[in-house]
Protein backbone atom coordinates (compact mmCIF):
# COMPACT_ATOMS: atom_id res chain seq x y z
CA UNK A 1 0.00 0.00 0.00
CA UNK A 2 2.85 2.38 0.93
CA UNK A 3 4.70 1.50 -2.23
CA UNK A 4 1.56 2.32 -4.22
CA UNK A 5 1.36 5.79 -2.68
CA UNK A 6 5.01 6.40 -3.39
CA UNK A 7 4.47 5.49 -7.06
CA UNK A 8 1.43 7.79 -7.32
CA UNK A 9 3.33 10.72 -5.78
CA UNK A 10 6.18 10.17 -8.16
CA UNK A 11 3.82 10.02 -11.10
CA UNK A 12 2.07 13.21 -9.99
CA UNK A 13 5.41 15.00 -10.14
CA UNK A 14 6.40 13.49 -13.50
CA UNK A 15 3.10 14.04 -15.42
CA UNK A 16 2.84 17.85 -14.90
CA UNK A 17 6.47 18.14 -15.92
CA UNK A 18 5.75 16.18 -19.06
CA UNK A 19 2.71 18.32 -19.82
CA UNK A 20 4.72 21.50 -19.31
CA UNK A 21 7.44 20.12 -21.53
CA UNK A 22 4.89 19.27 -24.23
CA UNK A 23 3.31 22.75 -24.06
CA UNK A 24 6.76 24.31 -24.21
CA UNK A 25 7.61 22.26 -27.30
CA UNK A 26 4.33 23.28 -28.98
CA UNK A 27 4.94 26.95 -28.10
CA UNK A 28 8.43 26.91 -29.57
CA UNK A 29 7.10 25.00 -32.58
CA UNK A 30 4.51 27.74 -33.26
CA UNK A 31 7.10 30.40 -32.61
CA UNK A 32 9.42 28.80 -35.15
CA UNK A 33 6.48 28.62 -37.59
CA UNK A 34 5.73 32.32 -37.24
CA UNK A 35 9.40 33.16 -37.44
CA UNK A 36 9.68 31.18 -40.65
CA UNK A 37 6.63 33.00 -42.07
CA UNK A 38 8.05 36.45 -41.32
CA UNK A 39 11.56 35.55 -42.36
CA UNK A 40 10.22 34.45 -45.75
CA UNK A 41 8.59 37.82 -46.22
CA UNK A 42 11.42 40.02 -44.94
CA UNK A 43 14.77 39.91 -43.15
CA UNK A 44 14.79 40.27 -39.37
CA UNK A 45 14.32 43.76 -37.96
CA UNK A 46 15.37 45.32 -34.71
CA UNK A 47 13.07 46.13 -31.85
CA UNK A 48 10.44 43.59 -32.84
CA UNK A 49 8.96 45.94 -35.49
CA UNK A 50 6.88 44.43 -38.27
CA UNK A 51 8.82 43.89 -41.49
CA UNK A 52 8.43 46.95 -43.66
CA UNK A 53 8.30 45.00 -46.90
CA UNK A 54 4.93 43.58 -45.87
CA UNK A 55 3.63 47.07 -46.66
CA UNK A 56 5.54 47.57 -49.89
CA UNK A 57 4.52 50.02 -52.62
CA UNK A 58 3.64 47.16 -54.97
CA UNK A 59 -0.09 47.46 -54.26
CA UNK A 60 0.01 51.21 -54.78
CA UNK A 61 1.83 50.80 -58.09
CA UNK A 62 -0.75 48.23 -59.23
CA UNK A 63 -3.60 50.59 -58.28
CA UNK A 64 -1.94 53.44 -60.19
CA UNK A 65 -1.59 51.35 -63.33
CA UNK A 66 -5.18 50.17 -63.02
CA UNK A 67 -6.40 53.78 -62.70
CA UNK A 68 -4.38 54.82 -65.74
CA UNK A 69 -5.96 52.03 -67.77
CA UNK A 70 -9.41 53.06 -66.57
CA UNK A 71 -8.78 56.68 -67.58
CA UNK A 72 -7.69 55.60 -71.06
CA UNK A 73 -10.86 53.55 -71.50
CA UNK A 74 -12.98 56.48 -70.30
CA UNK A 75 -11.20 58.80 -72.77
CA UNK A 76 -11.99 56.37 -75.57
CA UNK A 77 -15.65 56.24 -74.56
CA UNK A 78 -15.82 60.05 -74.36
CA UNK A 79 -14.39 60.32 -77.87
CA UNK A 80 -16.92 57.83 -79.25
CA UNK A 81 -19.79 59.64 -77.52
CA UNK A 82 -18.67 63.06 -78.74
CA UNK A 83 -18.41 61.77 -82.30
CA UNK A 84 -21.99 60.51 -82.16
CA UNK A 85 -24.42 62.40 -84.39
CA UNK A 86 -26.95 62.72 -81.57
CA UNK A 87 -24.50 64.58 -79.38
CA UNK A 88 -23.89 67.33 -81.96
CA UNK A 89 -27.49 67.97 -82.94
CA UNK A 90 -29.09 71.29 -82.22
CA UNK A 91 -32.79 70.96 -81.68
CA UNK A 92 -34.84 73.05 -84.08
CA UNK A 93 -37.66 74.38 -81.93
CA UNK A 94 -40.35 75.92 -84.16
CA UNK A 95 -41.66 79.37 -83.27
CA UNK A 96 -45.15 77.96 -82.98
CA UNK A 97 -44.07 75.61 -80.19
CA UNK A 98 -46.38 76.63 -77.33
CA UNK A 99 -44.14 75.70 -74.40
CA UNK A 100 -41.13 77.29 -72.78
CA UNK A 101 -38.36 74.72 -72.30
CA UNK A 102 -36.41 74.74 -69.05
CA UNK A 103 -33.40 72.47 -69.46
CA UNK A 104 -30.94 72.48 -66.57
CA UNK A 105 -27.65 70.70 -67.39
CA UNK A 106 -26.91 67.75 -65.14
CA UNK A 107 -30.56 66.93 -64.53
CA UNK A 108 -32.31 63.93 -66.07
CA UNK A 109 -35.64 65.71 -66.40
CA UNK A 110 -36.88 68.53 -68.57
CA UNK A 111 -39.62 71.00 -67.67
CA UNK A 112 -42.05 72.65 -70.09
CA UNK A 113 -44.38 75.45 -69.02
CA UNK A 114 -47.08 77.57 -70.61
CA UNK A 115 -50.14 79.62 -69.76
CA UNK A 116 -53.44 78.65 -71.33
CA UNK A 117 -56.35 80.95 -70.64
CA UNK A 118 -56.66 80.93 -66.82
CA UNK A 119 -54.54 77.79 -66.42
CA UNK A 120 -50.88 77.13 -65.76
CA UNK A 121 -49.58 74.01 -67.47
CA UNK A 122 -46.32 72.27 -66.69
CA UNK A 123 -44.86 69.08 -68.10
CA UNK A 124 -42.06 67.14 -66.43
CA UNK A 125 -40.35 64.97 -69.02
CA UNK A 126 -38.04 62.11 -68.04
CA UNK A 127 -35.33 60.41 -70.07
CA UNK A 128 -36.72 58.12 -72.78
CA UNK A 129 -37.03 54.42 -72.10
CA UNK A 130 -35.69 52.67 -75.20
CA UNK A 131 -37.54 49.42 -75.87
CA UNK A 132 -38.11 46.98 -78.68
CA UNK A 133 -35.70 45.31 -81.06
CA UNK A 134 -33.53 47.19 -83.50
CA UNK A 135 -34.49 47.00 -87.14
CA UNK A 136 -31.27 46.54 -89.10
CA UNK A 137 -33.07 47.15 -92.40
CA UNK A 138 -34.25 50.62 -91.36
CA UNK A 139 -32.05 53.34 -92.86
CA UNK A 140 -33.52 56.09 -90.69
CA UNK A 141 -31.88 55.44 -87.32
CA UNK A 142 -33.47 58.46 -85.64
CA UNK A 143 -36.95 57.45 -86.74
CA UNK A 144 -36.35 53.89 -85.57
CA UNK A 145 -35.14 55.11 -82.17
CA UNK A 146 -38.23 57.25 -81.72
CA UNK A 147 -40.48 54.37 -82.72
CA UNK A 148 -38.90 52.19 -80.02
CA UNK A 149 -38.80 54.74 -77.23
CA UNK A 150 -41.28 55.56 -74.50
CA UNK A 151 -41.25 59.03 -73.00
CA UNK A 152 -42.58 59.20 -69.41
CA UNK A 153 -44.19 62.53 -68.55
CA UNK A 154 -46.17 64.11 -65.74
CA UNK A 155 -48.62 66.78 -66.91
CA UNK A 156 -50.02 69.23 -64.36
CA UNK A 157 -52.87 71.60 -65.16
CA UNK A 158 -53.53 74.03 -62.35
CA UNK A 159 -55.69 77.09 -61.76
CA UNK A 160 -54.82 80.08 -59.61
CA UNK A 161 -54.79 79.12 -55.93
CA UNK A 162 -56.81 76.05 -56.74
CA UNK A 163 -56.42 72.31 -57.20
CA UNK A 164 -54.35 70.71 -59.92
CA UNK A 165 -55.13 67.93 -62.36
CA UNK A 166 -52.14 65.60 -62.61
CA UNK A 167 -51.82 63.19 -65.53
CA UNK A 168 -49.32 60.36 -65.71
CA UNK A 169 -48.57 60.05 -69.43
CA UNK A 170 -46.45 57.79 -71.62
CA UNK A 171 -45.70 59.18 -75.07
CA UNK A 172 -45.03 56.70 -77.86
CA UNK A 173 -44.38 57.49 -81.50
CA UNK A 174 -47.47 59.35 -82.74
CA UNK A 175 -49.49 58.19 -79.74
CA UNK A 176 -50.09 59.38 -76.19
CA UNK A 177 -51.30 57.03 -73.46
CA UNK A 178 -52.77 58.37 -70.23
CA UNK A 179 -51.73 56.04 -67.44
CA UNK A 180 -53.24 57.83 -64.46
CA UNK A 181 -55.29 60.85 -63.47
CA UNK A 182 -55.57 62.44 -60.04
CA UNK A 183 -56.52 65.77 -58.56
CA UNK A 184 -54.09 67.46 -56.18
CA UNK A 185 -55.48 69.97 -53.73
CA UNK A 186 -52.84 72.23 -52.08
CA UNK A 187 -55.14 72.66 -49.10
CA UNK A 188 -54.89 68.96 -48.27
CA UNK A 189 -52.06 68.30 -45.82
CA UNK A 190 -49.26 65.87 -46.59
CA UNK A 191 -50.35 63.68 -43.69
CA UNK A 192 -53.76 63.20 -45.26
CA UNK A 193 -54.44 60.54 -47.88
CA UNK A 194 -56.66 61.87 -50.63
CA UNK A 195 -58.82 59.68 -52.82
CA UNK A 196 -56.87 59.14 -56.06
CA UNK A 197 -59.78 58.04 -58.21
CA UNK A 198 -60.11 54.82 -60.22
CA UNK A 199 -57.55 53.48 -62.68
CA UNK A 200 -57.74 55.52 -65.85
CA UNK A 201 -58.30 52.42 -67.92
CA UNK A 202 -61.40 51.63 -65.87
CA UNK A 203 -63.11 54.89 -66.84
CA UNK A 204 -65.84 54.95 -69.46
CA UNK A 205 -64.34 54.98 -72.97
CA UNK A 206 -66.07 58.22 -73.87
CA UNK A 207 -64.63 59.85 -70.76
CA UNK A 208 -61.15 58.61 -71.68
CA UNK A 209 -61.47 60.10 -75.17
CA UNK A 210 -62.55 63.45 -73.78
CA UNK A 211 -59.54 63.60 -71.48
CA UNK A 212 -57.28 62.94 -74.47
CA UNK A 213 -58.94 65.86 -76.24
CA UNK A 214 -58.50 67.92 -73.08
CA UNK A 215 -54.73 67.43 -73.26
CA UNK A 216 -54.62 67.84 -77.04
CA UNK A 217 -56.20 71.30 -76.85
CA UNK A 218 -53.55 72.33 -74.31
CA UNK A 219 -50.69 71.28 -76.57
CA UNK A 220 -49.99 67.80 -75.24
CA UNK A 221 -50.22 65.94 -78.52
CA UNK A 222 -48.13 63.88 -80.92
CA UNK A 223 -46.52 66.96 -82.51
CA UNK A 224 -45.20 68.04 -79.14
CA UNK A 225 -44.12 64.62 -77.92
CA UNK A 226 -42.30 63.69 -81.14
CA UNK A 227 -40.20 66.84 -80.79
CA UNK A 228 -39.59 65.97 -77.14
CA UNK A 229 -38.48 62.46 -78.11
CA UNK A 230 -35.68 63.84 -80.26
CA UNK A 231 -34.79 66.53 -77.74
CA UNK A 232 -34.50 64.07 -74.85
CA UNK A 233 -32.47 61.54 -76.84
CA UNK A 234 -29.98 64.30 -77.66
CA UNK A 235 -29.98 65.48 -74.04
CA UNK A 236 -29.26 61.95 -72.91
CA UNK A 237 -26.16 61.93 -75.14
CA UNK A 238 -24.94 65.26 -73.77
CA UNK A 239 -25.51 64.26 -70.16
CA UNK A 240 -23.67 60.98 -70.74
CA UNK A 241 -20.56 62.80 -71.96
CA UNK A 242 -20.67 65.16 -68.96
CA UNK A 243 -21.08 62.20 -66.62
CA UNK A 244 -18.07 60.43 -68.14
CA UNK A 245 -15.92 63.55 -67.74
CA UNK A 246 -16.93 63.90 -64.10
CA UNK A 247 -16.06 60.25 -63.44
CA UNK A 248 -12.68 60.77 -65.12
CA UNK A 249 -11.94 63.78 -62.92
CA UNK A 250 -12.72 61.74 -59.81
CA UNK A 251 -10.43 58.88 -60.84
CA UNK A 252 -7.59 61.25 -61.72
CA UNK A 253 -7.86 63.30 -58.50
Amino acid sequence: MASTNIIRRAASRVIPSAVRATRTQRYHHHQRGFATLFSAAAPPTRGGALPQKLFSSHNYATKSKSDETLVRVIDSEIQCAEESDDNDKIEDIPESFPFKIEDEPGQQTLTLTREYQSESISIEVSMPDLTGEENENDDDDDSETRNQSQLPMVVRVSKRNGPCLEFGVTAFADEIAIDSLSIKDPKVGEDQIAYEGPDFGDLDENLQKEFHKYLDIRGINARTTNLLHEYMINKDGREYVTWLKNVKKFVEA
